[in-house]
């Protein structure tokens, strides 16, 4: 009926079966293409594999069929070449009786079928077209995790067009859905939790807990409780059985920021947790097993002889299978409009404020200014400019370091002007300062501590507006 093809899915299925057809024998290869193209297959013949090969990439939305005794290129190697292009690529094997032997050894490295001949052409047929709509949903599943990756990262978000924040993204789809334990390394405020976050939406464990735990806010008392559970009576006060974060977050993806952070005794106890999958309660004696991923994420180099003495070596080549390095700001400073316009446009939607315009000045500063607080410095900035807290452009600017120091001093004297921004802006109000730094409770009154800061001072501050 007329409009009919608006409501079908067409992705239900493949429109047309595609197969790459190899045969150096001329007489079998036309007899086989004239055979397919009656059934309604699209077939592209070749009388050589290295023909072939210049026309498959890892987009191939076909099937390749190919006999296995050719010259050059036999059905073996360009198997093995498909492979390197692409594993999930469909290949049919045409074999003589004496190839069977191989035929079947590829099959269990991930041939889709083989043909021994002579064979019935209903038979080359049925394998084509369900071939054809196994690549199909390959395809079709590659492309909507694509959509959900860019839906994922607006969310997240997860923004950045450099080379290296490309080849990050890239690695997140690779290892998505491999059980393969992650290493994030990352300046504070680079991000290290969205990538764990982008990880976790991407992989088949979407759908159970990502449970995120700061090592670093934990105190050395509680930590092993709060990680691994507790029976009831365990120790003095614990009164009721308590299920670990780490048991929680079974089924999904366990994130551990800080983790240089991380008690020594800690530290061995978590390591054999990650390499049984098992874990013990405080006063259990039952081993109850695990299903998940752990992310781990330090702003420390693990590696380096200055950690050594508080990290263990074994659980630092533990973690260590997959590391994803996020870069400064200050080594990609072309995403930075980007991302200021992501955060402009956020804390216009938060405070239910216009925008207003930039000076050409200012935008010039943001691109040479080192931002030693990254990303999480530059969202701080755009919601301080959308509420024009300060009242003059200059003023508005992040403030230059020009002051001797290393990083880490740097850095230091940032976070404390960080909190003392929150803290003006909320007019002293734990909560709202709190969600508004994005810390825990215990870390917040650690740094006021830390830095001399008095939250008093700042109750009942004049209104930003």
């Amino acid at each position: 009926m007329p409009g009919a093809s608006l409501l079908e899915d067409p992705r239900a299925k493949p429109a047309v079966p595609r197969v790459a057809f190899i045969d150096d024998d001329e007489e079998l290869r036309r007899a086989n293409v004239q055979t397919l193209k009656l059934h309604g297959i699209a077939v592209d013949a070749h009388a050589s594999a290295r023909g072939a090969l210049a026309t498959i990439n890892r987009d191939f939305d076909g099937v390749v069929v190919t006999d296995i005794r050719m010259p050059d290129i036999d059905g073996l190697q360009l198997f093995q070449r498909l492979r390197a292009i692409d594993p999930e690529i469909p290949v049919i094997l045409i074999t003589g009786h004496g190839d069977i032997a191989m035929a079947v050894q590829c099959m269990r490295d991930g041939a889709y079928d083989f043909l021994a001949k002579p064979y019935p052409p209903d038979r080359l047929v049925t394998a084509i077209t369900h071939a054809a709509e196994k690549r199909h949903l390959v395809l079709e599943n590659r492309r909507l995790r694509e959509a959900a990756f860019a839906v994922e990262a607006d969310e997240v978000p997860f923004i950045g067009t450099a080379p290296a924040m490309q080849r990050i993204k890239q690695t997140l789809r690779h290892i998505a859905d491999a059980d393969v334990d992650v290493l994030v390394e990352g300046e504070t405020g680079t991000g290290k939790e969205v990538v764990a976050t982008a990880l976790h939406r991407l992989s088949r464990r979407r759908h159970h807990a990502l449970v995120a735990i700061n090592c670093g806010a934990l105190p050395e008392s509680v930590i092993e409780s709060e990680l691994f559970g507790h029976e009831a009576g365990a120790f003095t006060g614990a009164q009721k059985r308590r299920i670990g974060r780490i048991e929680h977050a079974s089924g999904g993806t366990l994130f551990l920021d800080e983790i240089e952070s991380m008690p020594l005794a800690v530290q061995v106890k978590l390591l054999r947790v990650l390499e049984s999958r098992q874990i013990t309660p405080l006063g259990s004696n039952e081993v109850r097993s695990l299903d998940l991923r752990v992310v781990a994420a330090t702003k420390e180099d693990l590696g380096s002889p200055a950690i050594r003495a508080k990290f263990r070596e074994d659980l630092f080549y533990r973690l260590n299978v997959v590391t994803i390095r996020i870069p400064p700001l200050r080594e990609r400073r072309e995403d930075i409009p980007l991302l200021l316009a992501h955060y402009l446009g956020h804390a216009s939607r938060r405070f239910q404020r216009d925008i207003p315009d930039m000076p050409a000045d200012i935008k010039r500063h943001l691109l040479t200014h080192d931002w030693p607080g990254n990303v999480r410095e530059l969202a701080h900035f755009a919601e301080r400019f959308v509420l024009g807290v300060l009242n003059t452009p200059a003023a508005a600017l992040p403030e230059q370091e020009s002051t001797p120091g290393t990083l880490p001093e740097k850095m230091e004297r940032f976070e404390a002007q960080l909190i003392r921004e929150a803290l003006a802006a909320h007019q002293g109000d734990v909560r709202a300062t709190l969600e508004a730094l994005g810390i825990p409770r215990k870390t917040f009154y650690d740094k006021l501590q830390r830095h001399g800061i008095d939250r008093q001072d700042y109750t009942g501050a004049a209104s930003l507006s």
